[in-house]
């Protein structure tokens, strides 16, 4: 730099210490020469700390030490935060966009590291649901609902439970209020609590698994099904005599507490009980077997409340049936399974870059229930870009077919009174997914769906809905 100056200053003829503009320019030249290395530095400085910022797991970071040293006796605590924009564009009821949003917050305690004695957890969770509500039916029009957040408003206890492992963790006993997608159904490599690919609520537990439900329109029965956001009292038990293989049964309270404050602790025969039977095989598990993993689930449920018969039903909905037939028990049974069908850089990549592809099938009496039939499939792609090892692209599709006694019974009503009926058939849904993980705590995810007769019949034009989702791991 000095030498160029001085060109400058004999060209323009004149000596380099005069205060010409040839000779202050390159004092200011040098001045900035011999501070551009304090100036770099504070550029890496403030560098490195943004990008420690962003790469912390946490979005306040360690609480300045404080959150791993609560970790290290035995408390750890995550607080996270979901804000969604579903933007209905065509079809459906009607057009138009909500905001609706979502806290959680979860403690879970250790007991060998705060009493000593192994094996011990006990979990609490809350949630707080706000923004306009809902979403599908007053816009898409569909069964499944498109947006991951559209639930009822509460500020509300989530699951309050304990697990204790014993006989060296082959065995384990989970008690309190708790929801079943904790434990059954649960998905392992396609998508996850807080790692939604998808956002379409029948990728977070199945549409037909709420069979259990009254159908809207018969008889109002005490029963349901306690998944997210909801829970209930129950018990698991869990046996894996090895990394391979894993059979659990669960017992839960017929009725799910849908109070705002989600502490109603109840029990009653007239709810009736809900049972999971699940087993499963893991292919592959761990990283210290190269091969690509997978799963395979299968399992089964009962519920023995009364249901109204599902034919009878649509007539005690039209004022044709006022007595309509009851069974005992509604049940149904699933397939699910998830490969690795590609690994970019082996299992011991944190970020498990590659492509997962996924089935379930589900299937049940077509005599008591909404749905008997749901198939549904698809791809997930970690680290999709070169450079963006730790985002998802995601491509799903989703089939659901109303039951054959709500079929007929509409079918007959049509034919009574042409017209006064649209019967149903079935709904289905694809969905496209980007989730760019912008920082270690910073999620945004665009997602479209399509929706193919939303409702379940070609009474309303198929929907297609944008959803713009952030996610904030605090």
């Amino acid at each position: 730099m000095i030498s160029i100056c001085k060109r400058f200053a004999t060209k323009r003829h004149r000596p380099a210490r005069s205060l010409s503009p040839g000779g202050g320019t390159c004092l200011l030249a040098s001045l900035l020469t011999l501070l551009a290395p304090a100036a770099r530095a504070a550029d890496v400085t403030a560098t490195n700390q943004f990008v420690r910022w962003a790469t912390q797991d946490y979005l306040f970071g360690d609480w300045d030490g404080f959150r791993t040293d609560l970790s290290r006796h035995g408390v750890d605590i995550e607080l996270f935060y979901a804000g969604s924009m579903p933007d209905n564009l065509a079809g459906g009821l009607r057009t138009g966009a909500v905001y609706q949003g979502a806290g959680l917050g979860t403690l879970d305690l250790d007991s060998e590291k705060l009493l000593g004695y192994d094996g011990g957890t006990l979990h609490v969770s809350g949630l707080l649901l706000h923004g306009e509500k809902p979403f599908s039916p007053n816009y898409s029009g569909d069964y499944n609902r498109v947006n991951l957040l559209d639930f009822d408003n509460a500020f509300r206890l989530w699951e309050l439970s304990y697990r204790q492992k014993f006989l060296k963790d082959k065995f384990s006993f989970r008690f309190g209020k708790l929801s079943v997608d904790s434990d059954f159904l649960t998905p392992e490599y396609y998508t996850g609590f807080g790692q939604f690919t998808l956002l379409n609520q029948t990728w977070l537990y199945p549409s037909m698994a709420y069979n259990v439900f009254s159908v809207p329109g018969f008889p109002a029965n005490n029963h349901g099904l306690a998944t997210t956001p909801l829970a209930t009292p129950g018990a698991v038990l869990d046996w894996t005599p090895n990394p391979e293989h894993y059979l659990q049964a669960g017992l839960y309270g017929g009725t799910p507490d849908q109070t705002y404050s989600g502490t109603r602790f109840q029990i009653s025969q007239q709810d009736g009980a809900l049972g999971y039977l699940e087993t499963g095989w893991r292919r592959h598990p761990g990283t210290n077997d190269p091969s690509p993993g997978g799963t395979i689930k299968l399992g089964a449920y009962y519920h023995t409340s009364q249901f109204t018969d599902a034919h009878d039903g649509v007539f005690y909905a039209a004022g044709l049936n006022p007595n309509p037939a009851q069974h005992t028990g509604n049940y149904g049974a699933y397939l699910v399974a998830e490969q690795q069908l590609w690994l970019a850089h082996g299992k011991a990549d944190p970020a498990q870059r590659g492509l997962v592809g996924f089935a379930r099938v589900l299937g049940g009496p077509p005599d008591r229930g909404l749905i008997d039939l749901q198939f549904d499939a698809g791809l997930v792609a970690r680290g999709p870009l070169p450079s963006r090892g730790w985002d998802t692209l995601a491509l799903a599709a989703s089939y659901l077919q109303f039951s054959r006694g709500i079929r007929h019974a509409q079918q007959e009503l049509d034919e009574l009174a042409p017209g006064s009926v649209v019967p149903v058939d079935y709904e289905g849904v694809v969905e496209l997914s980007y989730k760019a993980q912008l920082t270690a705590w910073w999620t945004l995810q665009p997602s479209v769906q399509h929706v193919f007769h939303p409702g379940g019949s070609a009474a309303l034009p198929d929907a297609t809905v944008f959803i713009l989702q952030t996610t904030l791991r605090f």
